[in-house]
C-alpha cells in the first residue's frame, strides 16, 4: 500500500554497499524507519531524498509493517549545515532527542515545524547558536507534554519576581521570598526574572513569534544551563551528541 507523508530525514545509516535506512520525522506519524534501496548508487534517483536533513514529500510503500521509499519530491536540503561542525553537531543532537523521545503518541506537525524552523535559523546564522539550543530543548519538551509550570510562584502566587528558584525536578518555580518555606527540590537553580520571561516566551508563544526575541548575554547563559538541565533530567538520559557539541565549544 502506498502512502505519502511530509517529513525530514533525521538519521541515515548504510546497509550493505548500496542501500540505506533513513529515519523520517513526519508531520502526522511520528518517526518512521524507511528502507531506501540503491540509495548509494551514483545513478540513484533517491540520492538527494535520502540525505540527512532532506525535507519534502515521501511516497512510501508499506509492506508487513515495513516502509520502503517509492518516490520523493525534495523541497529543501539544509546543506549549509555541513559547512560548520558546531552547527551540524547541534542539529544531530536535535535528531537524537527526537529519535529517542518521539513515539507514535507524539505524532503531530508541531514537532516537525519546530525542527524545520530551528534548522532554518541555525543554517542562516541569524540567531545565536546557544539560544537556538535552549529554545529547541524547552519547546520540544513542551510539545511532548513536559512543559514546566511557569505561571506563578508555587507558594505565594507571585507572577513576576525579580529573583526566583527554578525547581527542575518539580518543573515549577518559587520566588526568593518563599524559598525557605518549603523543602528544596532535588534539582534546582536560582535565576532572574528575565530568565523566567524567556522561558515563558519559549513555551507559550505561537510559532509566528517563537524565534523573535533577543536576550542579554547573562540571561542567555543562564537560560542555556536551565534548558539543558531540565531536558536531561526529564528525559532521564545522557546524549552523546550533546557531549560532542559541548566538546566543540571548548575548542580554541
Amino acid at each position: 500500500m502506498l502512502t505519502t507523508v511530509t517529513g525530514i530525514v533525521i538519521r541515515e545509516r548504510s546497509v550493505g554497499e548500496q542501500d540505506k535506512f533513513i529515519d523520517l520525522l513526519t508531520a502526522d506519524q511520528g518517526v518512521l524507519e524507511v528502507s531506501v534501496r540503491g540509495a548509494k548508487k551514483i545513478t540513484s534517483r533517491h540520492g538527494a531524498a535520502s540525505q540527512l536533513y532532506a525535507y519534502g514529500q515521501y511516497c512510501l510503500d508499506s509492506r508487513r509493517d515495513r516502509y520502503y521509499l517509492n518516490s520523493a519530491q525534495v523541497e529543501r536540503i539544509f546543506y549549509d549545515l555541513r559547512q560548520d561542525l558546531t552547527r551540524l553537531s547541534l542539529a544531530t543532537y536535535f535528531s537524537e532527542l527526537i529519535g529517542f523521545a518521539v513515539g507514535a503518541e507524539h505524532a503531530k506537525s508541531d514537532i516537525l515545524r519546530l525542527l524545520l524552523n530551528t534548522l532554518h535559523y541555525l543554517e542562516e546564522g541569524s540567531r545565536p547558536v546557544p539560544l537556538l539550543k535552549a529554545l529547541f530543548e524547552l519547546r520540544f519538551l513542551t510539545e511532548l507534554g513536559m512543559m514546566p509550570d511557569i505561571v506563578c510562584c508555587d507558594v505565594c502566587g507571585e507572577y513576576a519576581p525579580a529573583q526566583l528558584i527554578f525547581r527542575l525536578q518539580a518543573g515549577n518555580f518559587i520566588c526568593a521570598h518563599c524559598a525557605g518555606e518549603i523543602a528544596p527540590d532535588r534539582e534546582q537553580m536560582p535565576v532572574s526574572g528575565s530568565v523566567l520571561q524567556a522561558v515563558r516566551h519559549i513555551v507559550l508563544s505561537d510559532f509566528d513569534r517563537l524565534f523573535h526575541f533577543r536576550l542579554g548575554e547573562g540571561t542567555a547563559s543562564a537560560l542555556s544551563v536551565l534548558a539543558e538541565r531540565y531536558t536531561i533530567l526529564h528525559l532521564e538520559r545522557q546524549f552523546r551528541t550533546l557531549d560532542f557539541y559541548k566538546s566543540l565549544e571548548n575548542l580554541p
